[in-house]
This record gives C-alpha cells, structure tokens and sequence, in this order.
C-alpha cells in the first residue's frame, strides 16, 4: 500500500498544499494564505470541485467556490448590528472586510478571501495524510475589531482514502462568551454528466421559512427530499434538526459522493442555482441570522471549546 502524501505546490503565485491518497486516486488542495479555501477534489482524472474565477479573484473579490469556510458567521444576517452575551457589534456600512449579497446584507462571515491562517501539524503515513491550520480573533487583528469575541479556530482537514474529513474546534481564549454560527460551502459537481440527470437525496425534515431576503422568519414546514433527478429544480433553502451523521447525496453513472454531517451541525443550507453545474451541501452549526435572532445560537464560556466534523465520501460505482 502507497503511503498518504503531503506535497506543496504553487498556484497562481499562491502556495497550494495538497493531500493525496495514491492507491485511492484522490487529491484535495488547499491554500492557507485564502483563509484555507478548498480548491481541488480530484479522484482521478475527475474535478468534483466548482470554481467560477481565478485564485486571484478570489482574493481581490472574495469569490465564492471550492469549499471555503464561513466565519463567525454562516449564510446571512439581516442587519449591521447585532448584541451578543453583552457586546454589541456594529458594521460600517463602507467597510470592505464585510461581504454584502444583492440587498446589502453581510453574508459568509470575515474571512473570505486573503486571510492567511497558520499552519500548525502536517501528518501523512499509510493510513492519512493530515493538514491542521489555525487563525485568531484577538485584540489588535482586523478581524477582531469587526467581531471582539477572543478566540481560535483551528481547522483540521484529513485524508483517508476516499473519505476527506473536515473537523473545526472554536476555542474561547478570552473573558467573554463566543457565538458559535460558522459553517462551510462546498460546491459540488459530476462532470461529464448533465446536470439534469444528477440524483440528489437530502436527509431532512424540517425546512425553514424564509422572508424575502432570505432570512429566516421564524416559521418551518415538514418536508422530505428522497433521492431523484435534480432535473430542472433550484434550491437555496435552510433546514433546521439535520441529525448526526445525515448524509446527503449526489450520484452520477459513475461516482456516489456522499456528505455526511458527523458531530455539531445541526443545520444546513442547500444550493443549487438554475444555470450553474453545482450544488452545495452547506454544513452549519446555526441558521442564517443567528447572531441577531439568537436561535439556535451556541455560546462558549471563557476557556471552553466547541467542535465540529463533517465528512465527504467518494464512492465509486460500477
């Protein structure tokens, strides 16, 4: 059996660090200097990832694809200020550090796009290959003076064949409470296979109503998503009470790729928008607008940690 690897490369100017499985067939990339973004997922010659621009996109605009992580917030929030545990929190409406979508709502957390996060452990031997980076929230960074709660988040991806674990610890390390409301966004895709005849299955029960702006309004609906064709359908919906280990579906001819949801995430947000050969199967630890609404929201106690795993599987078929 090949051993696991680890093995730098450079992309676009950026350092790219890769962990690939030789015997399995698959490479996952990644780059520490864009907020550790997800940038390949190959098994073979296949790329299962979406990207819609440049790495250098990515870090002038910010641009979504791949799989980058969202944080301290997941998906949207209604307003610029928001108090949590005590601390109040206002955006200024020119702020460059804060991501707006079409109706000037702050999306997808502080940091997209050229925050570069710390390399901590690298690991490979016959059974995995290990990446774990870390970024602080502490007094002095930018990033703390949009969101002044003192923490860690430490970001351990491992390879173990065909499965590409995702495990995320937030550490308070300060003397105030930390909301807990980050997420991930991976884009997904078959390639070679029409979007159409994509078969999608979503583990869920509970769909969250949403307002006009896509923010929830505090109403839910039963709902069940067995597997079917994608055909011409659309998603951008929120789902509330995801279980442990949920695993949510996409199947082509050739390839089963499977995400399952294994500790903390108790809510997801799927998309898949008309004209676009992708679909996200978004892990999040709180619904959209948690920071304002307060639902769902985690909060960790000085010197308490909280974490989160989510997992993709690549299962061959055929």
């Amino acid at each position: 059996m090949a051993a696991h690897e680890i093995v730098d490369s450079v992309e676009e100017g950026f350092r790219v660090v890769r962990l690939r499985a030789p015997d399995a067939g698959v490479d996952a990339a990644f780059v520490p200097a864009l907020s550790m973004l997800g940038t390949s997922l190959r098994l073979g010659d296949a790329e299962l990832l979406y990207r819609s621009g440049s790495l250098a996109q990515v870090a002038a605009e910010r641009k979504l694809q791949g799989i980058p992580i969202l944080h301290p917030w997941a998906n949207r929030l209604e307003g610029d200020r928001f108090r949590v545990a005590g601390t109040s929190v206002a955006f200024d409406r020119g702020d460059d550090l804060v991501v707006r979508d079409g109706n000037g709502l702050p999306i997808h957390g502080l940091l997209l796009g050229a925050v570069a996060w710390d390399e901590v452990e690298r690991h490979a031997d016959a059974d995995e290959a290990r990446l774990v980076s870390r970024f602080a929230f502490g007094p002095g960074t930018a990033a703390y003076a949009r969101f002044p709660f003192a923490h860690d988040i430490t970001l351990a991806v491992r390879l173990c064949g065909t499965r590409l674990e995702f495990a995320t610890t937030l550490r308070a390390t300060g003397d105030r409470p930390v909301p807990v409301a980050f997420g991930f966004h991976p884009y997904f895709r078959l390639p070679d296979e029409p979007r159409a005849d994509w078969l999608v299955a979503l583990p869920v029960r509970r769909r969250l109503l949403l307002d006009e702006r896509m923010i929830p309004d505090g109403r839910s609906e039963a709902c069940a998503v067995p597997l079917a064709p994608l055909g011409a359908r659309r998603f951008d919906d929120g789902f509330a009470d995801v279980d442990p280990g949920a695993r949510f579906l996409l199947q082509g001819r050739r390839l089963r790729l499977a995400v399952t949801f294994d500790s903390g995430f108790p809510y997801a947000q799927v998309y898949a928008p008309p004209g676009r050969d992708c679909i996200c199967f978004e892990p999040m630890t709180a619904p959209a607008n948690a920071l304002i609404s307060g639902d769902g929201l985690r909060l960790l106690a000085p010197g308490e940690s909280f974490r989160a795993v989510w997992t993709i599987h690549l299962e061959p078929l055929g």
